[in-house]
């Protein structure tokens, strides 16, 4: 068979431990018998980003600025104890926060749906899709433990030097104090992510904060979104049918949990990073989750929503089979072939990512999954467990 042709290079952004392992084998069972690949490939696993100080995490964000279409593995975000394990110098940022911030973008976060699991929300019938703001607030806070009583205050001093205080408590006793932070350019970008992404999708648009708590903060981000919507969007949502509507953060969870789904929420930093979560687990699990960062101007990177697998890597390093679900994994790489394919021209890679994920859920309809998604199917006996190979296997046979 010839294999499929490639124009363009997608960004290619290997990762940690058993999604590692995985992407290799998705790559060798699923991709390159079929496609003339082309990647621009960057090493983001730990020890690679320990030897070059994180360099080349930015470098393979520019990358996926230059080309537009990145695809990326499941990396690690070091805590303490990877700081010894790993013998690092320092304890190294998440490469998803640096690329999204690098990018400006909004991360959209939808389930993988299949009729043998049913949603623990019973009415949910659509996808739920989180768009994740994904900059600034609790993420890049600055922290302070308050050793005794004591004047808190916010400080901010102009560049012509004009200051403004503001006091936040009188501390009768030890605490803690946090400073967070957002900007304009940021909420604007994550606004028009937002109305660009529904209006591709034709889908409502849900955006909720606390305003009424945070009536400066959480307001901003509530005016921005409002005044763009008006400004730029309302004629082309009104023209498709669809909905933009704002809401607090508690009514939307009371909305979503009562609604049939099918829509994009759009949420704040924390409250996408939970709420994507408890999304992804109600309607079955984090490695049916689809994952996408989108800038406004157009730039786009595929992931998978979940960790790296740690306990799995683990066991496969003794060499003992492991049962891991790479669903989306492949879907980051189809989701990248396909708008590589969309904005090429090239129509024969699109069908190739089109079928590839057929091929993926008809595995699962005819029952054969890995063992975290066997525990959540009804019926038992229609059910075949198999470790992580052969689960590719068998969606190459059905390709």
């Amino acid at each position: 068979m010839q294999k499929i042709q490639m124009k363009t290079p997608l960004v290619e952004m290997d990762g940690d431990e058993m999604t590692r392992i995985l992407w290799q084998q998705i790559k060798d069972e699923l991709i390159l018998p079929f496609v003339d690949l082309k990647t621009e490939y960057y090493d983001l696993g730990l020890p690679e980003r320990e030897k070059t100080k994180d360099q080349v995490t930015i470098d393979a964000a520019n990358a996926n600025k230059k080309y537009g279409v990145a695809v990326k593995c499941a990396t690690i975000t070091p805590n303490k104890q990877r700081v010894e394990e790993y013998n690092l110098t320092e304890m190294w940022k998440s490469p998803n926060g640096t690329i999204r911030a690098i990018l400006d973008g909004t991360v959209f976060r939808a389930p993988i749906l299949i009729d043998s699991i049913k949603p623990a929300v019973r009415n949910w019938k659509k996808p739920i899709t989180i768009a994740r703001h994904a900059y600034g607030d609790v993420y890049k806070a600055t922290e302070y433990r308050v050793p005794a009583e004591g004047k808190a205050e916010l400080l901010f001093t102009a560049k012509d030097g004009t200051e403004w205080r503001q006091p936040i408590y009188d501390f009768e006793c030890a605490g803690v104090l946090q400073g967070q932070y957002n900007k304009d350019s940021s909420i604007r970008s994550f606004a028009h992510s937002c109305f660009q992404y529904a209006i591709n999708t034709k889908q409502d648009l849900w955006f909720s904060t606390k305003d009424t708590i945070s009536k400066q903060y959480d307001q901003t981000f509530k005016l921005i979104f409002e005044e763009i919507y008006q400004n730029e969007y309302k004629a082309e949502f009104e023209k498709l049918g669809i909905e933009y509507f704002y809401t607090l953060i508690d009514d939307a969870v009371a909305r979503v949990v009562r609604s049939k789904g099918g829509f994009i929420w759009a949420c704040k930093n924390y409250d996408g990073d939970v709420m994507s979560d408890m999304v992804s687990t109600a309607f079955g699990s984090l490695a049916m989750m689809t994952s996408v960062l989108v800038s406004p101007d157009g730039n786009y990177e595929y992931e998978a929503a979940h960790g790296t697998v740690t306990r799995h890597y683990y066991r496969y390093l003794k060499g003992e089979e492991t049962s891991t679900n790479p669903m989306a994994t492949i879907f980051a790489w189809t989701g990248a072939l396909r708008k590589r394919g969309e904005l090429d021209g090239l129509d024969d890679l699109v069908a190739f990512a089109d079928k590839l994920e057929a091929a993926c859920i008809k595995t699962l309809d005819d029952g054969i999954m890995t063992k975290d998604l066997s525990g959540l199917v009804e019926d038992k006996s229609a059910v075949k467990a198999v470790n992580s190979l052969e689960f590719l296997k068998a969606i190459r046979e059905r390709m």
